[in-house]
C-alpha cells in the first residue's frame, strides 16, 4: 500500500498499482513495479525445429555478409538487405528438419534484381588456385557496358568465402582470378551476381557450380 506522508502534494511512498514510490538521498522518485516472475511455458518440438533453423541460417550467411548485403539492397524496404537475404534463403535452400539441416547450394541467393545477367556465363579452374570466367555480348537495352561483376567462392569445409565485388566490367567477357591459398583443394560453390555502377541496379545471382578436388 503507498502512503502520502505530506499530504496530496507530498511524495509517494509505497507501491501504487503498477509504480512504486521511493526516496533516495532525500529525493523522491517513482519507478515501474517489478513484474512478477512466471515459469516460462515449454517449448514445444515445432518451436524448438523453428528456433534451431533459424540460428542454423544466420550462421550460414555470416560469410555471405558482403554480398548479399549489396545483392538484396533493393529489398531493403522497411527492413535490412540482410533481412531480405535470410527470408529467401531460409524458405528455398535449406533443406532437411532439425536435427537434420542441410544445405541445397544450387538454390542460395547472394543477390536479386531486374537488371539483366551475364549472357551464357561458363567456368574453369584454369589452375589449382585460378577461376576463369568467360561470357557472350549482352545486346540487351537494360544492360549497360560498365555493369560490375560480382563473384564469391564458398567452401562449406572451412565455412569462409572468398571473392570480390566491382572491378571487372560487363564489357570485359572474361575474368582471371585468383583465391585464396587455404581454398585451393577444397570443394567451392561458385555465385555470381552483377550491379550496376552506382549499384542501384541489381540482377538475380547465378549459382554457377561446383569445384571439386
Amino acid at each position: 500500500m503507498a502512503k502520502l506522508k505530506k499530504g496530496i502534494f507530498g511524495p509517494l511512498s509505497g507501491k501504487l498499482g503498477a509504480i512504486v514510490g521511493a526516496t533516495w538521498m532525500g529525493i523522491p522518485y517513482i519507478r515501474q513495479a517489478p513484474k512478477q516472475k512466471t515459469d516460462p511455458a515449454p517449448r514445444s518440438a515445432a518451436r524448438l525445429a523453428n528456433e534451431e533453423k533459424m540460428k542454423f541460417v544466420n550462421n550460414l550467411l555470416v560469410p555471405f555478409h558482403p554480398y548479399v548485403n549489396i545483392g538484396f539492397a533493393n529489398l531493403a524496404i522497411a527492413k535490412t538487405a540482410l533481412n531480405a537475404a535470410y527470408s529467401r534463403n531460409f524458405h528455398q535452400a535449406v533443406t532437411g528438419v532439425y536435427p537434420n539441416l542441410g544445405v541445397d547450394y544450387t538454390k542460395m541467393v547472394i543477390s536479386t534484381g531486374d537488371l539483366p545477367g551475364l549472357n551464357n556465363p561458363v567456368m574453369a579452374l584454369t589452375a589449382p588456385d585460378v577461376i576463369g570466367l568467360t561470357w557472350a555480348h549482352n545486346t540487351d537495352a537494360r544492360a549497360a557496358f560498365d555493369d560490375q561483376l560480382m563473384l564469391m567462392l564458398y567452401c562449406p569445409a572451412l565455412k569462409l568465402a572468398d571473392g570480390f565485388i566491382g572491378g571487372v566490367k560487363r564489357i570485359d567477357e572474361r575474368l582471371v582470378y585468383q583465391f585464396l591459398p587455404a581454398l585451393v583443394g577444397k570443394t567451392l560453390e561458385v555465385y555470381l551476381g552483377l550491379t550496376s555502377l552506382n549499384r542501384k541496379k541489381i540482377a538475380d545471382s547465378v549459382y554457377l557450380g561446383r569445384i571439386v578436388p
